[in-house]
């Protein structure tokens, strides 16, 4: 007799500026839904853990004299910088936290309630470690606007770069949580993103499918080195990583 998937229970739930936001522990495991689109679980984290391990191994990996005719910034520094975009489950951020190569880690999340889940709530069990860490800070803001070319203050912060920006904000660039996400997939929003970069730094987007349009347009909007990473699951079908390279 099979097994029965056990129910879910929803442990809290809240409406914001994007809409609704829902945490649900479903046996041992713990659930994100957004907009009723689930985003992500607690039962792997594999795709998530390796999305930091791809940034970091492509800024190791030497770049063709053509795409990269200057030291990069990387090259000169022990300590990467490394910014994630979306909290989500924090199994990002605690790999990066785990990994002593990484300087300043940053995390940028526009749900509060997400943030309070990992402070004060059930998923403090993965991300404690890393937000007790001195190099991990947490920034409440949207990403889309974060990565625009704003005014230094603008944002209550300064106008960092970074030795690689990770994304895991959606299930892809060709399916946002939000309609407003597919910004930061444009022109304009991956503009934003290259100027968020060292010159030589790594474009790490997560995604549950490869998508060659968006392989076209880190090209159109300037990258290099433009290549798509299969990560194997549990599930079966394969996630991906999409990685580009900000020109030095």
């Amino acid at each position: 007799m099979a097994m029965q998937a056990p129910y879910a229970i929803t442990l809290d739930r809240r409406e914001g500026p994007y809409g609704e936001v829902v945490l649900r522990e479903r046996g041992e495991h713990f659930e994100i839904i957004a907009n009723g689109c689930f985003l992500m679980d607690t039962s792997d984290g594999r795709s998530e853990r390796l999305l930091v391990d791809a940034a970091l191994n492509a800024l190791d990996a030497p770049h063709d004299a053509h795409d990269a005719p200057h030291t990069p910034h990387h090259a000169l520094d022990t300590s990467p910088s490394l910014l994630i975009g979306g909290l989500g489950v924090g199994f990002s951020l605690a790999r990066a936290a785990a990994q002593s190569r990484w300087g300043r880690i940053v995390v940028v999340e526009r749900e509060q309630a997400i943030i309070d889940w990992h402070r004060a709530g059930p998923l403090a069990r993965i991300s404690r470690d890393a937000l007790t860490d001195p190099r991990c800070e947490i920034i409440h803001t949207d990403l889309v606007d974060y990565v625009r070319e704003n005014p230094i203050g603008s944002l209550g912060t300064y106008q960092d770069t970074y030795d690689a920006l990770c994304l895991d904000i959606d299930n892809g660039p060709d399916w946002t949580v939000t309609d407003d996400n597919a910004n930061l997939y444009s022109p304009q929003g991956l503009a934003g993103c290259m100027r968020r970069l060292r010159p030589g730094g790594i474009l790490a987007v997560w995604s549950a499918k490869p998508s060659p349009a968006f392989e076209d347009a880190l090209r159109n909007a300037g990258f290099n080195l433009v290549r798509t990473e299969e990560i194997q699951v549990a599930r079966g079908v394969p996630d991906v990583v999409h990685l580009a390279v900000r020109p030095a």
